[in-house]
C-alpha cells in the first residue's frame, strides 16, 4: 500500500499481522477477513486524501470504529479481487465542543460513548443512548449502524440524535452539515443517509449530537411477570402513570437470566423464585411515583414481585445484567443471533408462533428471548439443543432455521434488523424479503455515490 505513504505518516500506516489482527475479526468471532493494512488518519484532510487514493487505484476501503458490531459489517471479507485497507477512526477522537444552552455536544468519530457521556453529564446534561458495548463503541460507528439501545422508547435512535453530521463520501469531497439546526428544510436531508449506511456511503468524520437536560431524578425496578401479555399489560400501565418520562422497557426471559448467573461472576437474581418474565424499567421520576404503580400493578395480579432500586449502585446491578446478556451467551456456547421488530402490539403473539415453529421444524432448540419491549424490538436467539455440538449444528441448521424465523416476521410486517444492521450477515435475506422498490432505490444511490464500489463493499447488498 505504498500509495498511501505519499499522503500519511509512517505512523498512520500499519502493515505488520500482529497490529492487524485484532481489527480482522469481528466481536462475535464468527468472522474474519483480509487486509493489506490499517490506515489511522487524525485528521479529515488526511481521510480525504485516504479516500482520494483508494478511488485513484481502485483500493477497498472498510471503516472501523471500536468493532463492535454484529453482523460483519466492520470488518474486511476473507477474500477480495481488490486490495483492501482498513480505516479506523479512533484517532478521530476529539470532543470539539459543548454547548448545553444548545444542547448540542460535536464530537468527532471515535470519540468512545462512554466519553460523550461523560463530557455531557460535566455540563449538566445527557446524551440519551445507552448499549452494552459504551466502553468501546465509538459515535461514528453508532452512527453508521443507527444504533439502538435502552432508550429508545423516549428519545429515539441515533437517527433522532443526530443534528449535524461531517463525512467524506466516495469521491474524496466532504459533506459539512455540521451545524447542528434544530430546522433544515432545504431539500434532500443527506446526512440521513449516512446514518444507517454502514459506511457504504461515506466515512462519518464527526457528529454534532443532541443532548437533553440531566433529569433530577431517576427510578429503576425490576419486576417478575408470568407472560409477554402481562408485560405489555405493565407497560401500558406503567406509561399511563408516568407520561413520557418512562425511557426504558426492558424484558428478559428467566433463561436468560439463569444464563446470567451462570456465567457473569458476582451476579445476583434481583427477586426471589422464579418468573417467567422479568421486566426493567426505568423512568425519569422519583422512586415513590414508580413504586405506587408496581404497587398497583401487584395488587392487579399484573406483576408477581418486585423490587425498586434503593442505590444507584442496585441500579447500575440492575442495568449490568440486562448489558451483560450477550457476553454470557457467548459464554454459554453462542447461539442463532436475531435482531427484529415488530410492532409493539404484536410481541407476545409473534413470541408465540415463533416458540411454535422451533418446536415443530427445529426440536430441541432452545429460544432465548430478551430486549426493548417498549419499541417491539426483540433479540431472538436460537440456541442448539443440549448434548449436540454447537458450531456444527450453527453450521448446518442455524441458517435454516434463522431463515424460517424471518419467515415468521415477514407474516407480521416485521423487520429482520432492529437495531444491529444487515452487515453481510443479514444481505442475503435482505434481497429476499425487503421492499423491492426500496432495494432498487438503495441501489442506485448506492451505485450514484459509489460507481466504484471502494466503500465497504458487500455490506448491505451482499
Amino acid at each position: 500500500m505504498q500509495a498511501f505513504a505519499d499522503v500519511l505518516p509512517a505512523k498512520a500506516i500499519q502493515t505488520d499481522a500482529a497490529d492487524l489482527a485484532p481489527h480482522l475479526t469481528d466481536w462475535r468471532r464468527s468472522k474474519t477477513g483480509v487486509a493489506a493494512c490499517l490506515l489511522l488518519p487524525d485528521s479529515v484532510e488526511q481521510v480525504q486524501a485516504i479516500v482520494r487514493v483508494a478511488q485513484r487505484e481502485g483500493i477497498v476501503l472498510v471503516p472501523q470504529g471500536g468493532n463492535t458490531g454484529l453482523v460483519g459489517g466492520s470488518v474486511p471479507e476473507p477474500a477480495s479481487a481488490r486490495p483492501v485497507a482498513l480505516l479506523s477512526t479512533r484517532r478521530l477522537a476529539r470532543i470539539r465542543s459543548i454547548d448545553s444552552a444548545g444542547l448540542c455536544l460535536v464530537a468527532e468519530a471515535g470519540v468512545i460513548l462512554t466519553q460523550v457521556h461523560e463530557a455531557a453529564a460535566g455540563v449538566g446534561c445527557a446524551f440519551p443512548l445507552s448499549l452494552g458495548s459504551k466502553g468501546s463503541a465509538t459515535i461514528g460507528g453508532l452512527v453508521s449502524t443507527n444504533a439502538g439501545g435502552v432508550q429508545v422508547l423516549r428519545h429515539g435512535s441515533m437517527r433522532a440524535l443526530v443534528l449535524g453530521l461531517q463525512a467524506v463520501l466516495p469521491d474524496g469531497s466532504l459533506l459539512d452539515q455540521l451545524t447542528p439546526l434544530r430546522k433544515d428544510n432545504s431539500g434532500y436531508d443527506i446526512k440521513q443517509l449516512l446514518i444507517g449506511g454502514e459506511g457504504t456511503l461515506g466515512i462519518v468524520t464527526a457528529v454534532a449530537l443532541r443532548l437533553v437536560p440531566a433529569p433530577p431524578k431517576t427510578s429503576v425496578a425490576w419486576a417478575g411477570v408470568a407472560d409477554l401479555d402481562v408485560a405489555l399489560a405493565l407497560l401500558a400501565r406503567v406509561r399511563s402513570g408516568l407520561g413520557e418520562t418512562v425511557e426504558s422497557f426492558e424484558v428478559i426471559d428467566e433463561d436468560a437470566l439463569g444464563m446470567l448467573l451462570q456465567h457473569i461472576a458476582g451476579s445476583r437474581a434481583p427477586l426471589a423464585g422464579r418468573h417467567s418474565y422479568h421486566v426493567l424499567v426505568e423512568a425519569a421520576v422519583a422512586d415513590d411515583a414508580l413504586a405506587e404503580i408496581l404497587s398497583d400493578a401487584i395488587n392487579a395480579g399484573e406483576v408477581a414481585d418486585a423490587s425498586l432500586a434503593a442505590s444507584l449502585s442496585q441500579a447500575a446491578d440492575f442495568w449490568k445484567l440486562r448489558e451483560s446478556i450477550a457476553e454470557a451467551e457467548r459464554l454459554d456456547g453462542g447461539s442463532v443471533k436475531n435482531d427484529i421488530s415488530v410492532a409493539v402490539a404484536d410481541v407476545p403473539r409473534f413470541h408465540r408462533e415463533a416458540i411454535t415453529m422451533l418446536a415443530q421444524d427445529y426440536p430441541g432448540t432452545r429460544p432465548l428471548a430478551f430486549g426493548h419491549l417498549g419499541d417491539g424490538n426483540l433479540h431472538f436467539n436460537i440456541r442448539p439443543p443440549l448434548g449436540c455440538d454447537a458450531k456444527s449444528w450453527m453450521a448446518s441448521e442455524g441458517e435454516s432455521a434463522r431463515r424460517a424465523l424471518h419467515d415468521v416476521i415477514a407474516a407480521f410486517h416485521g423487520s429482520i434488523s432492529a437495531e444491529h444492521g444487515i452487515g453481510t450477515l443479514k444481505a442475503a435475506e435482505l434481497a429476499r424479503l425487503a421492499d423491492p422498490g426500496k432495494l432498487a432505490a438503495m441501489r442506485a444511490i448506492k451505485a450514484a455515490l459509489d460507481p466504484n464500489g471502494i466503500m465497504n463493499p458487500h455490506k448491505i447488498f451482499g
